[in-house]
């Protein structure tokens, strides 16, 4: 039997497209938000469990905390929701890999529950009285 020829790597112009196509989309979207104000009213849905509830989600804040980075403001960013803001960060960071490994990270079966457990724990300080550093 005669071994299969070796495979040429991809050419980095084709191996870029799917990581520069999702950028593209994510800045159309940090674009959006930094030109649609979030705090205005009327433009972006209500969060559901605030609304019903009173109790901010891990994602209360995002749209606030999009809009400041966009802007170039961190801190207000971290302090809108810093669990998204380190989210935007790690995404960064994925991307990057993804432009130099020609594949996205692969996620281990732990990272799921461990980002979880992250957001459960999130969510739960910035809803008592001591967590307001983490309040929207």
């Amino acid at each position: 039997m005669t071994e299969p020829l070796p495979t040429a790597p991809a050419p980095v112009a084709r191996r870029l497209v799917a990581p520069f196509g999702v950028l593209a989309g994510v800045l159309a979207a940090f674009g959006y938000v930094g030109v649609v104000d979030p705090r205005e009213p009327g433009h972006y849905p209500v969060c559901p469990l605030l609304r019903f509830t009173g109790l901010y989600c891990p994602g209360c804040g995002g749209l606030r905390g999009a809009h400041a980075l966009a802007h170039g403001d961190l801190a207000a960013a971290l302090r809108d929701n810093a669990l998204a803001v380190g989210c935007y960060a790690l995404f960064a960071v994925c991307w990057v890999v993804w432009c130099v490994r020609g594949r996205f990270p692969a996620a281990r079966p732990w990272h799921a529950g461990a980002l979880g457990a992250v957001a459960l724990v999130f969510t739960i300080i910035r809803n008592f009285p001591f967590g307001g550093l983490l309040t929207p």
